[in-house]
């Protein structure tokens, strides 16, 4: 199967943000881009209307995708570029799009001067079931946001990369999201800051005194217990500085304050289904709707 890197565009400034941040991957690994427009059909009584017959839908359609590809390729001279249109449900098409990608990025819009954005139905739907990583990237993203400033404190594009955040979960690791986070870090030769968060002994709950000596045997079992895990990962990628966090609360709320100072944020899915469908996780849906920097959500068993 062809290594590419995929993303859904509608047109939105969100989607159209999620494309350039693609291009910008798709360069970073070397790889074709494919950009991929679902064109939902209008319902008949809405298609049929004067002002927005099918011509008029197929046109503005068909205008989302070529406009796009053409700034792409003149903003990204040299990238391999192919564009598809289909048609139906976007929550339901894109999924299957990204079983061919080597990973799926898709636009998520801010809400002006409110801490959160919105990911919208589409999104979600598209992180729940795709069974390759989805990247979340906010509308207004811009290359230079992903990097470190300039000497001389401008933000820049040629600066080199903040670091790749993982959020890790030490008592159940998974290989393909801590795999994606240390490649992606390699990529960006940079380094990766890995979190970790540990919950508060219960006696925090009843009001009782802190016990700081159970406190500090805690954190040093947790701390350990990162190191552990990682300790393969470093030898086999040597080149990737590691900094390991160990922090105590909650691990969304660790998660999305190292988004600020990040320029990819990574953290898993546990592939499942049950009776009620299925579950994308707190933690992860939490740093979806409030990382400032992209999100990459890494499927797993």
């Amino acid at each position: 199967m062809p290594r590419i890197v995929t993303v859904g565009l509608d047109g939105s400034p969100e989607s159209r943000a999620a494309a350039e941040w693609a291009a910008r991957e798709a360069k970073l690994r070397g790889l074709p881009m494919r950009l991929v427009h679902v064109w939902e059909p209008a319902p008949p009584h809405i298609a049929q209307a004067p002002l927005l017959g099918p011509e008029t839908h197929q046109h503005w359609s068909e205008r989302i995708p070529r406009e796009s590809a053409d700034g792409i390729r003149a903003r990204h001279p040299g990238i391999e570029l192919v564009v598809e249109q289909l048609s139906g449900r976007p929550g339901e098409v894109l999924p299957d799009v990204a079983k061919h990608a080597e990973l799926l990025a898709l636009g998520s819009r801010g809400l002006s001067g409110v801490g959160g954005f919105v990911v919208g139905s589409v999104g979600l739907a598209v992180v729940a079931h795709a069974e390759r990583p989805v990247v979340l990237v906010r509308a207004g993203e811009q290359a230079a946001d992903e990097h470190n400033l300039d000497p001389a404190g401008i933000p820049s594009a040629s600066a080199p990369f903040r670091p790749v955040v993982l959020g890790l979960d030490a008592a159940n690791p998974d290989d393909a999201v801590i795999g994606f986070a240390f490649e992606a870090a390699l990529l960006r030769g940079t380094s990766l800051r890995v979190v970790h968060a540990w919950n508060e002994p219960p006696y925090i709950a009843y009001g009782l005194p802190p016990d700081l000596e159970m406190n500090a045997r805690i954190a040093a079992n947790e701390a350990a217990a990162v190191t552990e895990v990682l300790r393969p990962w470093r030898h086999k990628f040597p080149a990737v500085e590691v900094v390991e966090d160990s922090l105590s609360g909650k691990a969304a709320d660790h998660l999305v304050d190292a988004s600020r100072e990040a320029s990819l944020v990574v953290v898993g899915r546990r592939i499942r289904s049950s009776p009620l469908g299925v579950h994308i996780g707190p933690v992860t849906h939490a740093v979806m709707h409030h990382a400032t920097a992209p999100v990459a959500v890494v499927p797993h068993d």
